[in-house]
């Protein structure tokens, strides 16, 4: 994962989100509660609720602002781009990505985890969750140039 990528969104967590001092269950905007002066304290997202940390933040952030990149659909299109949209076989034809994943599934898994790795590796696509979903790169740039 980007580390720099990470730490812009985190500080686009931090500017969406408010302290929050749980033991006194209100906002504290200065970093520290006025009650109790605690600066143990958590974020804030009106609407979301509290919880300690950031990436819930970023979580939350990614989910209802960008489009996680269907790799599957993503794979497919450029498959079709490369080979012909149907394949013959005698008399038939048949479309090739359908003939190619239900002829030989294990190929298919196998050439879409490629694609996967390289889209990621090639700076493409990224993942702030060990690979469960994926987002384009470029669209998390922009986003954090908002913060």
């Amino acid at each position: 994962m980007n580390s720099e990528l990470k730490e812009k969104l985190t500080q686009l967590a931090f500017n969406r989100s408010i302290s929050f001092c749980y033991n006194c269950y209100h906002e504290c905007p200065s970093g520290r509660c006025e009650s109790c002066g605690s600066d143990d304290l958590m974020r804030f997202v009106d609407g979301i609720g509290c919880e300690y940390g950031t990436d819930w933040v970023i979580k939350h952030i990614l989910e209802t602002e960008l489009t996680p990149v269907d790799l599957e659909e993503s794979f497919e299109n450029m498959i079709r781009e490369c080979y012909p949209e149907t394949t013959k076989v005698g008399w038939m034809e048949f479309d090739t990505v359908t003939i190619m994943k239900e002829n030989d599934p294990i190929s298919w898994r196998c050439a879409l985890n490629e694609f996967e790795s390289n889209a990621e590796s090639d700076g493409i696509i990224v993942s702030f969750d060990g690979g469960s979903t994926y987002y384009r790169k470029n669209e998390v740039e922009d986003l954090c140039s908002q913060a």
